[in-house]
This record gives structure tokens, sequence and C-alpha cells, in this order.
């Protein structure tokens, strides 16, 4: 018998939805950095999966994920298969297969330094995507407009701010982001999220990309000022060198390092 449905869903589980999911036992995650509620589901004799939902608003990712990790597959990375996607009107759902191993976080077996690298050959084989292959615009032009109307909906969060940034508004915030917006872009395909919980390893072996709603061409420096930021939070300031000497050819300019993190404040 499936496990007892989480207290804050008062609406109920589409009925594709609840036949698939007879049996398993239900486990809220934290893997990842998606906003959405995530659970693991399990059950003996079959294969865990995952399971995300959110309330249905304009500014939801699950469907954009949905679209995001066929297309990433397509590419032949690694990341969840899409079993199932719903939608009463009320409440997204998006079923996955779970991926093998452990976030980069949470993969304590393999050394930091490890982690680093696989993460940097990671990021740089789905940087070497040809951005003519993909069809999700994630250009500054497109990015600070979702970013206004993330703030005009409310759903910037200035308790989240990083440490340098609290105590100021979101308004403030983004009057910065408009003044300080870079004249070039370096596109590549981006993951958008590109913090350390968002890959995942089978022990010494990558496994996938996941949380991917956020994927599309933008400068490098949107992934680049991201996973740095994460790798020195994680494992310190040494290993971000690590990670650049691995990923290569590339000299990250100041500038855009801080302007794609304080993009990241609305999101």
């Amino acid at each position: 018998m499936m496990a007892s449905k989480p207290q804050f869903m008062e609406t109920p589980i589409p009925m594709r939805l609840r036949d698939a999911l007879a049996g398993y036992e239900w486990r809220q995650d934290a893997l990842g950095r998606s906003s959405a509620h995530v659970f693991r589901l399990e059950a003996d004799g079959r294969a865990p999966v995952y399971l995300k939902t959110e309330l249905v608003d304009p500014l939801g990712e699950l469907t954009d994920e949905v679209a995001r990790l066929r297309w990433l597959a397509s590419q032949g990375l690694a990341c969840p298969d899409v079993i199932a996607h719903e939608s009463d009107g009320e409440r997204e759902w998006l079923l996955m297969s779970a991926l093998p191993g452990s976030d980069l976080v949470s993969e304590e077996l393999t050394p930091p330094v490890e982690r680093v690298r696989l993460l940097a050959n990671a990021l740089r084989r789905l940087h070497a995507i040809d951005i003519a292959a993909c069809p999700f615009d994630h250009r500054l032009e497109n990015r600070i407009e979702t970013a206004r109307a993330r703030l005009l909906a409310g759903h910037v969060d200035e308790d989240d701010f990083d440490e340098t940034r609290l105590g100021r508004s979101a308004e403030d915030l983004f009057r910065e982001l408009e003044a300080k917006r870079p004249s070039t872009e370096d596109f590549v395909v981006t993951h958008g999220d590109a913090c350390l919980p968002n890959f995942m390893a089978d022990g010494d072996r990558f496994s996938g990309f996941i949380d991917c709603g956020r994927l599309g061409i933008a400068d490098r420096h949107q992934d680049i000022a991201l996973v740095c930021g994460s790798i020195e939070y994680n494992f310190g300031e040494e290993l971000v060198a690590e990670f650049l000497k691995v990923y290569g050819n590339f000299e990250p300019k100041a500038e855009k390092m801080a302007y794609y993190r304080l993009l990241d404040e609305f999101f």
C-alpha cells in the first residue's frame, strides 16, 4: 500500500500517477536545489523514482524541466528519464527515474578534488554542445525580464540573498542588475543552476545532471560563477583553481562572475 500522501498536498494525486505509484514508500528528499517539493519513492523489487510537484504558476519550472530533460537526453547526456508529467490545473507533477549514486555534495566516499574534476569535465561537455541545437534561450535580454516578472510576482526571497546583499531590497538589486548588465555574452548551453547538488556521481563516475529547468543558451559565466561559489562554499577556495584547470581554456572575468551571482538572487 502506498505511504500516506504528504499533508501539504490538498489536491488528489492524478489517477494515472496514483496507479503508477501504488506500493511505493515516500520520503521527502532535499536532493538538488529545486524549489519544488521532491520525493524519493522506493518499493521492493522496483527501481526507485523521484516525484517533483509544485503549484501551477506561470513562473513555475516543472514544464520547463520536462522539455529540457527530454532535449538533454536527445543530446546523449545523462539525466533522469521523464516517466510521466501530469497537471490537474492546480498542481503539477513530474515523475522521473532515479540516477545512480549521490549528488556531488553527498558523495562522501569520493575525495572532494575528484568530485570537482568530475564536475569540470561534465560541465565542459555540456558547454561543448552546439548552441544552434538548443531551443532554450536564456540570453540576458530574456533572463532579466524573467527576473523582473519574479520580482513583481513576489517570488524573490530577500531572506535568501547572499550574505553581502542581506538587508537590501529586491527592487534595489534589480536596479543594480539593469545598471551593470554586461555589454557582451559568451554563449554556450548552460545548466543554469550549476551548483554541486545538481550534479550526480556514482563513485568515481559522473552519472548525470539534475534540476535542469533553467538549462539554456547563456553566457558561460552563468554556470562558472555559480559553480565556483558552490565549490568554495562546500570544499574551500583552493579547489576553485582545480576546477578551472580541469575545465580548461577559460579565464573568468571578475565583473561577470559578480553579475551572474547577482542575477541568481532572483531565481
